[in-house]
């Protein structure tokens, strides 16, 4: 039966996520004392940070700390994972480290390109470790029946870890705008991570690296959860960039370790259960395009921004948002399950059509028109 593989795919591993709320829990206000403290807080301004006093920064710190300690404890007596978790903890902390300088420094953008380049180059040894770093190119020509020279399949798997990483670190950074919308979206895509893992372990042939998605997601969604009580509305700490970049850089993870040889419906799940953040990337993407502005200038235009100018309250779009990213998650999953790829991307096709005519309709791609002219900054709380 279905549930007696789920609890043997499950059994030693789910209190991975009881772990990393426990340590989430724990150090999100030791990490705002010492924010508070040393003074590192975000302080509002006339534009992008709208909340009406300082507030704690150091989140993503506290959330990387419940990750890394639930995930080194599910590797511990799995000596065959420890390069790839080795390899994978090592990014994590570049990049939170990156997003933390931002916080301190307000790093320039080529500079976060570069720690999210270098996180993707770890990355992607840690998948050359794994023996999945061809996975991904193989993925889409072994579907079209055809072989790839290995060395075709390394550089094109390479170049599309590259592109997901930073893709995924900056779609998680233009979510981190309101008190507990990153963070609760990527505790919900990561939720659906785990029933996306849970089912490939059930019927997949790599029980080694399947068991090590459930591990990766099961970890990240306890630390969310630890992490989100002091988050939600009003918030008492933020994630800052450290944090909202470090849930892109598990998302991007997760999504190339779904990118499976030979079927390409597990990637592309993977892909739409993160489909909430890309749309709203897509959507400053083009706003900022319109506009004749860099895509780095941060504005006041994104969903939710848009939504709450509209009369909902802060509660209400995160709420909103939680439902959607639910929504996303399921669709991902069952397109898994009951489709193959191509009637998945089909449907993928249609679905982001009809979203971008509501937007057009609603006149969502409009450039701001609150910005005053030559401020540029990134954004993220």
């Amino acid at each position: 039966m279905i549930t007696d593989t789920v609890t043997e795919v499950l059994e030693g591993i789910w209190p991975l996520a009881i772990l990393g709320y426990g340590v989430s829990v724990v150090l999100t206000p030791v990490a705002r004392w010492i924010a508070y403290r040393r003074k590192i807080v975000d302080r509002p301004d006339d534009l992008l940070k709208p909340h009406r006093r300082p507030v704690a920064y150091l989140g993503g710190v506290a959330l990387c700390g419940g990750f890394l300690a639930a995930m080194i404890v599910g590797v511990a007596g799995r000596p065959e994972l420890w390069p790839l978790a080795l390899l994978i903890g090592i990014a994590s902390i570049i990049i939170t480290l990156t997003g933390l300088l931002d916080d301190l420094f307000n790093l320039t953008p080529k500079y976060k390109v570069l720690g999210q380049v270098i996180a993707a180059a770890v990355l992607f040894w840690g998948l050359r470790q794994a023996g999945v770093h061809t996975s991904a190119a193989r993925m889409f020509f072994l579907s079209l029946g055809m072989e790839p020279p290995v060395a075709l399949a390394v550089l094109i798997s390479a170049a599309l870890t590259l592109v997901v990483v930073v893709a995924a670190c900056n779609a998680t950074n233009l979510l981190d705008g309101l008190d507990g919308l990153c963070g609760g979206v990527t505790g919900i895509i990561a939720l659906g991570f785990v029933a996306l893992a849970v089912w490939l372990a059930c019927w997949g042939h790599d029980w080694q690296t399947d068991q090590f998605r459930v591990m990766l997601s099961l970890a990240m969604a306890g630390a969310v959860l630890g992490f989100l009580p002091y988050n939600i509305p009003p918030a008492s700490i933020f994630l800052g960039d450290a944090g909202s970049m470090l849930l892109g850089f598990f998302v991007a993870a997760m999504i190339m370790l779904f990118a499976r040889e030979g079927t390409m419906r597990w990637f592309l799940a993977a892909c739409v259960i993160f489909g909430l953040p890309i749309i709203d990337t897509a959507l400053a993407v083009v706003r900022r395009t319109v506009a004749g502005v860099n895509i780095f200038t941060g504005d006041r235009s994104h969903l939710y921004d848009q939504l709450v100018d509209r009369g909902m309250t802060v509660k209400q779009v995160v709420v909103l948002f939680y439902g959607l990213a639910l929504v996303a998650a399921t669709l991902g999953v069952a397109q898994a399950i009951f489709l193959r790829a191509r009637y998945a991307l089909l449907l993928d096709l249609c679905v982001a059509g009809i979203m971008a005519a509501v937007f057009i309709k609603k006149k969502m791609i409009l450039p701001d028109r609150r910005r005053p002219a030559g401020k540029d900054e990134t954004d993220g709380c």
